[in-house]
């Protein structure tokens, strides 16, 4: 009996990581949409100021999925089933170290971190009250990293799926209770996140039992060994700079968004939410890629391995088409849903063509950053992001005088600089692709 087509293998497994990523810059737009019809843009900008503080602070440390995901894959590739369930133990116990040590230093963390974003003022006391809610969601949102990882490598995206969904469905229901019933405002978007976190947790832990008794795996003590987690570390340091680096560049772009005032930062946020929406859709071929490659990797089986590298391009072409091609044509409709404030749909919409093309000049690397994981080439992810990380400062400096324009043109810059570095280094890698 013939396997299946690489393209029907990536298709059935990202399908419902697609769905699932797609939920979360759904659950954005939800957040958007619910505090951008309150009465004074300094509640969406807070909300986008603490989001982006807590993307830097939470999203820096998901090589806990990353690198849970390049090494269960080659794991199970290779039949070791006994290291599958040490790699789950070693992820949590460091998951949990990386969250106590957040809340121990989180005193001088948020205020820090806020301060770098954006000057005094509304906006960003409306952030701070959002960071002190947020801030402990960090054990949940850490271990589910960990956990989301575990389940993708050993092709299980249906178990992630049912995580994800849950978490935004509770998300979304307590942001309207929250913030549209209760009045509570940015800390009403904060508490609902708080309390979908630990709900998506419990879900994880139950069902990684349920897999656990599949695999007939006990818990190991070996896996507290401390030179194991130095391998662990060794594996994930190179991914962690990758991260911290695309945050820190997200970062820096709403903070000079912030710089031109309230509405403008909201116009950005808007937009923003756009170009997640196709960036989370994007990145469930890569996550196919990385369960699928890591497990070919594993069997050593490197013509399959190029075959799901291509079928993922060609998917990956299709889908980013259709979605830039439909916020060029409805756009502006879906602004209009997202906010009432006419000078914060005027300027969005002034900027709408870059959610459009950024997605087109990014998509390449989304679906390479997958490959790369699933390769253990961390390496490649850091070193293509250093290069983009730095030609977008240099660009944003440049192109200063063109104010918001000019940052996203800078910001296309550091999405194409980064698609082209990881392009050209697969090329050399695979030279025939069949």
């Amino acid at each position: 009996m013939s396997s299946p087509s690489p393209y029907r293998q990536i298709f059935l497994l990202s399908l419902p990581i697609i769905i699932s990523n797609i939920s979360v810059p759904l659950l954005g737009l939800v957040d958007t949409a619910v505090v951008g019809h309150l009465s004074d843009a300094s509640y969406l900008a807070g909300v986008t100021l603490g989001a982006t503080l807590f993307s830097f602070l939470f999203w820096g440390f998901g090589f806990l999925r990353m690198g849970t995901t390049g090494a269960v894959s080659q794991a199970a590739g290779a039949a070791d089933w006994l290291a599958v369930t040490r790699l789950l133990q070693q992820g949590v116990l460091m998951a949990l170290g990386i969250s106590c040590l957040l809340l121990l230093f989180q005193f001088w963390l948020l205020p820090g971190g806020l301060s770098l974003l954006a000057e005094e003022g509304s906006a960003r006391d409306q952030a701070a009250l959002y960071a002190g809610v947020r801030i402990w969601s960090a054990p949940a949102v850490l271990v589910n990293y960990v956990l989301m990882g575990w389940f993708l490598a050993q092709k299980n995206s249906r178990f992630a799926l049912q995580m994800l969904l849950l978490g935004n469905g509770i998300n979304i229901l307590l942001d309207l209770i929250f913030v549209m019933l209760l009045g509570w405002q940015v800390q009403g978007v904060a508490f609902a996140s708080l309390i979908a976190d630990y709900s998506v947790m419990a879900a994880g832990v139950w069902l990684a039992l349920k897999r656990l008794a599949q695999l007939q795996s006990k818990w190991q003590w070996q896996a507290w060994v401390a030179s194991e987690f130095k391998v662990l570390f060794r594996v994930n340091h190179q991914l962690m700079v990758r991260t911290w680096l695309l945050l820190g560049s997200m970062a820096y772009f709403t903070s000079r968004g912030a710089a031109f005032g309230s509405e403008t930062l909201a116009a950005n946020a808007i937009l923003m939410q756009l170009v997640m929406m196709a960036s989370y859709a994007l990145d469930g071929y890569a996550h196919g890629a990385e369960a699928l490659v890591g497990q070919a990797e594993g069997a050593k089986d490197y013509q399959k391995r190029n075959q799901i590298v291509w079928a993922g391009s060609v998917m990956s072409i299709l889908t980013v088409m259709v979605i830039s091609s439909g916020y060029i044509f409805w756009g502006n409709e879906l602004i209009a849903l997202l906010t009432d404030l006419e000078t914060v749909r005027q300027l969005a919409g002034d900027y709408l063509i870059w959610a459009a093309v950024i997605p087109v000049l990014a998509a390449s690397s989304y679906l390479l950053d997958g490959v790369y994981i699933g390769m253990m080439r961390s390496d490649v992810m850091r070193n293509g992001m250093l290069v983009a990380f730095f030609a977008f400062m240099l660009l944003a400096w440049l192109l200063s005088g063109w104010g918001n324009q000019g940052l996203w043109a800078a910001f296309a810059g550091f999405m194409l600089l980064r698609s082209l570095f990881m392009a050209l280094h697969f090329l050399r890698i695979f030279r025939r692709i069949v």
